[in-house]
């Protein structure tokens, strides 16, 4: 059995993903850290082992506990600012890193890269397998369009706008064809109304409604026709898949891999 500690355990996606990891025979959790108190239903039933950090512990602190427990991969699914100290952490001391976390400029991925040579490190902007395919398929006919826009809708909690997924798919988009028609637009009545503008100028635009999980929608254009490709996420349980399998394979997957492609074949 593969050693997992999850990073960011009380929130509601380190929730889901303790609760995959308990229920998945070829894997064992054995840290379930968070900065705040654990997770309310770790503390009714704590699996062997499971070591949690008391409250307001400082990080430099409750990291060793992933030492202690002899974590061989972790899962972290926090804030920026936080995983990047986790992950310097991880790869310090020859963790593998199976990362949900959004937020990473391009001098963080580069750093990471840098670092990671003793251990592997996969950053996922989606582990929904569906939402990885959405954006191998916005991919595939980016060629094809000669418009482009990324619609993505998130709970009301979610704090960062574009989404790392919005944000990811337009990468992918903008790399696949340059040839883009121009934006008509002239005057906006209210700032904003075309949403961001995105790499190759594509533009993004970010929904924030109570009710909703994670959906976005690829909308391409062209002479006489449209195509929308789009993913709906109907609960948190869809990444579970994903993640389970990151970290069932992030050994095979040499340094730093961004995305979840590799791990699927595609």
């Amino acid at each position: 059995m593969t050693r997992v500690g999850v990073v960011g355990a009380q929130g509601r996606m380190g929730q889901a993903v303790c609760s995959a990891v308990q229920d998945d025979p070829a894997l064992e959790l054995v840290a379930a850290i968070d900065i705040k108190d654990p997770p309310e239903d770790l503390q009714k039933d704590p699996p062997e082992d499971l070591q949690k950090d008391p409250q307001n512990d400082p990080p430099n602190n409750f990291l060793e506990i992933l030492l202690e427990n002899r974590c061989e991969v972790v899962v972290d699914f926090t804030v920026a600012s936080a995983a990047r100290q986790t992950l310097g952490f991880l790869a310090a001391n020859g963790i593998h890193a199976v990362v949900g976390t959004t937020g990473f400029t391009e001098e963080d991925l580069a750093v990471f890269a840098d670092v990671f040579t003793e251990s592997n490190c996969l950053i996922a902007p989606n582990f929904a397998i569906g939402a990885v395919l959405m954006m191998r398929f916005a991919e595939l006919a980016a060629p094809h369009f000669s418009t482009a826009e990324v619609i993505e809708y998130h709970h009301d909690a979610k704090v960062d706008a574009p989404s790392g997924t919005a944000m990811h798919t337009a990468e992918r988009i903008a790399a696949a064809s340059a040839e883009w028609g121009d934006d008509p637009t002239q005057h906006e009545v209210l700032p904003g109304a075309r949403g961001g503008q995105g790499p190759g100028g594509v533009r993004v635009h970010s929904v924030r409604m109570r009710g909703v999980v994670a959906n976005q929608e690829v909308l391409m254009g062209t002479t006489g026709q449209t195509l929308s490709i789009r993913h709906d996420t109907i609960d948190r349980t869809s990444f579970m898949p994903g993640v389970l399998l990151g970290c069932k394979r992030i050994a095979d997957f040499e340094g730093l891999t961004l995305g979840l492609d590799a791990f699927l074949g595609l």
